[in-house]
């Protein structure tokens, strides 16, 4: 993995971009920001750990350090509400293209991913779990599951599995009857519930290992487990997808060249690349003519699985999270 350039205290020049490291900001310097500085000059200068708590001091104290920031879910939600990132100029980008699930005034969305089965096909040979209400179903598919440590698309999940339609979803989610009705369908699996993981690599391994039949789980993690020749599988057949947005920080010294960068971000010769690298969908619909077929049915925003999915509602998670997240855990310890 190639070296981050980490930002010290005196500016380097250039766009400055925090995002959270690993095998994710290894796929965007492949596929956005080395091409970007090849296509403009402009050089893109990586930092790592961009926590909503920095970016407010960083704000609120006038002495902002970064550029732009790659976040996603509640804390993108929570830092629009306290006025941390500037709204994107109505010209950045052409919104037509944007999946509708996508869009945002605010940020430049970069990428989707999604949360979905992930199977042991040593477990499952023939006829492997497909739909939540599966993956909720110990008779018909024995075995240990793992469930995150996070209530967020698990809550969905266990809805969808108790045979609420997707487009229902958030609706009886806001009920206090719907959320009971949710954390009771989790009371019923957590028996067989081995690890609540904290780790999106724990999953992976647990499957690999025999040490669990079952996991939900990130779709390029899984994808990554299978390309290493793992004996893992995944279902489309029900996804939650999240959206990850490039935002630029209100007071970023280098605004003209962040709007360069974000703008390269959302073209479509840059969405068209990024699954090369990882097997996170672009966020435009006029790119998978350029991506082959075999690319496409690992991407959660391919047409095919975007039909059967469900995109996270930010704002209800940035609501009601908090609350949501306490009886979560009050469940995972066994009440």
């Amino acid at each position: 993995m190639a070296a981050l350039c980490l930002v010290s205290t005196a500016r380097a020049g250039g766009v400055v971009f925090a995002s959270w490291g690993g095998a994710y900001q290894d796929a965007v310097r492949d596929a956005w920001i080395t091409p970007f500085t090849k296509k403009t000059g402009i050089s893109v200068i990586e930092d790592t750990g961009p926590s909503l708590a920095k970016i407010k001091v960083m704000v609120q104290t006038g002495n902002v350090s970064w550029d732009v920031v790659g976040t996603s879910g509640v804390s993108f939600v929570l830092g629009v509400q306290q006025g941390l990132f500037e709204p994107m100029p109505a010209d950045l980008v052409d919104q037509s293209h944007i999946i509708p699930g996508a869009r945002s005034p605010y940020g430049v969305p970069s990428e989707i991913f999604g949360t979905l089965i992930g199977y042991s096909r040593q477990a499952f040979p023939t006829h492997p779990p497909e739909t939540f209400a599966d993956f909720w179903d110990v008779k018909r598919f024995p075995g240990e599951r793992i469930l995150p440590a996070r209530p967020v698309t698990v809550l969905e999940a266990a809805l969808m599995a108790d045979g609420v339609p997707a487009a229902d979803v958030y609706r009886i989610l806001s009920t206090p009857e719907g959320l009971d009705r949710a954390l009771d369908k989790i009371r019923q699996i957590r028996p067989s519930v081995a690890v609540w993981w904290n780790s999106a690599a724990q999953p992976v391994q647990a499957l690999a290992s025999g040490d669990a039949v079952m996991a939900l789980g990130w779709n390029g993690r899984f994808q990554d487990g299978e390309d290493a020749g793992l004996p893992i599988g995944v279902s489309w057949a029900q996804s939650i997808l999240q959206v990850g947005y490039f935002l630029l920080l209100k007071g970023a010294p280098d605004r003209k060249e962040a709007l360069d960068f974000m703008r390269y971000i959302a073209s479509a010769e840059a969405q068209a690349r990024l699954s090369r690298f990882i097997s996170y969908g672009p966020v435009r619909t006029d790119v998978f003519a350029q991506i082959s077929p075999a690319i496409q049915a690992h991407l959660p925003s391919s047409p095919e699985h975007l039909r059967d999915a469900l995109f996270v509602d930010n704002a209800w998670w940035a609501e009601h999270g908090q609350d949501a997240t306490e009886r979560y855990t009050s469940v995972m310890q066994g009440n």
